[in-house]
């Protein structure tokens, strides 16, 4: 299946605020690469071989570039992610003395980019007035995918936060959308470390999944919204991205605090990491089950719950369950178009807040 890709006090018991004068982040220094001399192994080219040899490199490289921009162009024709022109990149100027930076991976399905992250973001503007809301996204490749194809710009995270210390933030609030405390997350943490004394404060909120009533208040969300489907004959089951890092624990806590709450008819895997879709199968064939209900346990549905979840390749959940039998009905619908979520992220944001003079 497809690789997908501070020490900030943070708030309650993980986030807390910087509190520190005013200051410029000073640029760090950038060195030029060396330029590598290339000499003939077998003695000295000369002028007109040297040019010979230089236009059919050059055009041996431009027909492979070209070969290979077009196979990539025609795999990403083959479906309509929606209308980018719909949703807000939030990357404007004018920010004001506070600022609500909500930080998100990110994802280049532009239908659920706006009804999860951009769903996410209005729900933090409507509950915090006084903040100016921007957008930052941690995968480069998703932000330079979307600028190419819908001519979008978004930040990273770095811009996102040259662009507070260009408008004279002084109060910055940083929102991850993040599941967990994750390598992600903690990248987050480091890069907002090297702003520290650009603004007089700033603080970093919890990610989704941090104490025991977030996984009470997401298994509750989750359940609620497919409640139709639990019938007794039909396996609801989630399916998480899955890291190498601690942090995966989270899958095992919430299959277990499901079964705890009597939700014996709800399964959750990974696709990169522990349980895998053959452990959740596993778990499903030992019930009594005809149907099988797939939906990503992630905050968007972007291209792993399209294509490791619901696409018709061979090693998909769909396909793996189809396989076994499995009548099969995949729902693209990630966790932040749900209101429930969204209400946990603005409890972390007010708890950051909390934190500020």
């Amino acid at each position: 299946m497809k690789k997908k890709l501070l020490s900030v006090l943070l708030c309650t018991c993980m986030a807390g605020a910087f509190m520190t004068g005013c200051g410029d982040k000073s640029e760090s220094d950038e060195s030029v690469p060396a330029v590598a001399e290339t000499t003939a192994a077998a003695g000295t080219v000369t002028e007109a071989e040297e040019e010979t040899i230089m236009v059919e490199t050059t055009q041996e490289a431009s027909t492979e570039v070209s070969e290979e921009t077009t196979t990539e162009a025609d795999d990403e024709e083959n479906y309509n992610t929606g209308d980018a022109s719909l949703d807000n990149p939030r990357n404007e100027d004018g920010i004001g003395e506070n600022e609500l930076l909500v930080v998100s991976f990110g994802t280049s399905f532009n239908d659920s980019r706006r009804l999860t992250v951009g769903a996410i973001e209005a729900a933090l503007e409507e509950n915090f007035e006084d903040f100016d809301v921007r957008r930052g996204f941690t995968s480069q490749i998703i932000i330079d995918h979307v600028k190419s194809r819908d001519n979008v710009a978004i930040d990273n995270v770095t811009e996102a936060l040259d662009r507070a210390v260009d408008n004279g933030v002084k109060k910055l609030v940083i929102q991850p959308t993040h599941l967990m405390n994750g390598l992600e997350y903690n990248d987050v943490i480091d890069e907002v470390a090297g702003y520290a004394d650009a603004f007089e404060q700033v603080v970093v909120g919890e990610p989704l999944l941090t104490s025991d009533e977030d996984f009470e208040k997401v298994i509750a969300a989750i359940t609620e919204a497919t409640a139709e489907y639990d019938d007794g004959t039909t396996a609801i089951c989630f399916m998480g991205h899955g890291t190498e890092a601690d942090s995966n624990g989270v899958y095992a806590k919430m299959q277990e605090m499901l079964k705890d709450a009597g939700y014996d008819n709800y399964y959750i895997g990974t696709v990169e990491a522990e349980p895998t879709v053959d452990d959740v199968l596993a778990q499903v064939q030992a019930g009594e089950y005809k149907k099988v209900v797939l939906e990503p346990l992630m905050i968007v549905a972007g291209d792993h719950a399209n294509n490791d979840m619901a696409g018709d390749e061979e090693d998909s959940w769909k396909s793996v369950f189809e396989n076994a039998g499995y009548e099969v009905e995949c729902v693209l619908r990630g966790l932040g178009e749900l209101e429930a979520i969204q209400n946990i992220f603005v409890e972390h944001a007010q708890a950051a807040v909390d934190q500020l003079n």
